[in-house]
């Protein structure tokens, strides 16, 4: 029987009951043997760190790593092409993470929880007075018009929000179909948006991309959205600009060292915090779990998965 090894245990039941339809399913914690001998097919999850060494430790009988999300940065590519081991992902996710970027804009800029918590605590003339800022009308910078960035661009159009973008090429189609406008460096992207929003993805070239020295581009009161990885942002300058002014308020549903969330940015104000929900509702979940079954199914029966990442 095939076997088929997972890397985190806390997958929901459901998900891995249908996993069970494709072999024998080795869950840590649960199973008594070696988990990966023999293995076909190993799952991890975004959480899951898949470095080099996971990598060289697995049996020659491995022939794909099927991540469960669309990102892709917990797994070492590099030493997984080394290995001839493919991997896959799910591309699933788009637009309800579209969908929390853009719920995430709209309650940091209109400071939605900190009202709710006024509120809550009894006091609705002190909720009254605390105002947020205007979303309908300012301009959206988008860092990574991809897929999940195009999705927000369309959100925004419905806010007549100017949107403009920036990332490692430009894009005409995506320009037509949303109205973005290119903007050729990340400086001119920055200083030209009132709220800027991250959909890139996590490499090398990206990490950091927000930092000491491009938090200083921002317009003054400018807003940041973050529902692509926390790793885009140093989050100790973040926490200076956030504190100094530099920059107005922040959403983060992302964390540099998730799931730890920095202390700092728990006592700040003018930042809303989510526990990375992106993809967090019942119909994606399904969709990502259903994107899975079909990838290692497709991969036992004709040798490639349908979602292959290079």
């Amino acid at each position: 029987m095939t076997a088929i090894s997972l890397i985190s245990p806390s997958l929901p039941m459901a998900f891995m009951n249908l996993l069970r339809q494709l072999g024998e399913l080795r869950v840590p914690g649960e199973y008594s043997g070696d988990l990966f001998a023999g293995a076909r097919v190993v799952v991890s999850t975004s959480l899951d760190p898949v470095g080099a060494d996971l990598i060289a430790g697995l049996p020659d009988s491995v022939g794909l790593l099927a991540n469960v999300g669309v990102g892709t940065d917990n797994i070492d590519l590099q030493s997984a092409a080394a290995r001839g081991i493919v991997v896959s992902n799910t591309p699933v996710v788009t637009e309800d993470t579209a969908d929390l970027a853009m719920a995430l804009l709209l309650a940091t800029c209109r400071r939605l929880p900190d009202g709710e918590r006024i509120l809550r605590a009894g006091s609705f003339a002190m909720a009254q007075k605390r105002p947020g800022s205007r979303v309908h009308g300012k301009s959206l910078g988008i860092v990574g018009l991809g897929s999940i960035g195009q999705a927000m661009a369309r959100r925004a159009s419905g806010f007549s929000m100017p949107v403009r973008y920036w990332g490692p090429r430009r894009k005409p189609e995506a320009e037509q179909s949303t109205g973005a406008e290119w903007c050729p460096t990340l400086t001119d992207l920055l200083s030209n948006s009132d709220i800027v929003s991250l959909h890139c993805p996590l490499t090398a070239h990206t990490r950091h991309i927000i930092n000491r020295e491009t938090l200083t581009a921002f317009r003054p009161g400018a807003v940041l959205i973050n529902t692509g990885r926390g790793a885009l942002i140093d989050e100790t300058s973040l926490i200076t600009a956030l504190r100094d002014g530099t920059l107005g308020a922040a959403g983060l549903d992302v964390f540099e060292f998730e799931p730890l969330v920095s202390p700092a940015l728990l006592e700040l104000e003018n930042v809303v915090l989510l526990p990375h929900i992106g993809g967090s509702t019942v119909e994606c979940r399904t969709d990502m779990a259903r994107r899975v079954y079909a990838n290692i199914e497709h991969f036992l029966t004709e040798g490639v998965p349908l979602d292959p990442v290079t």
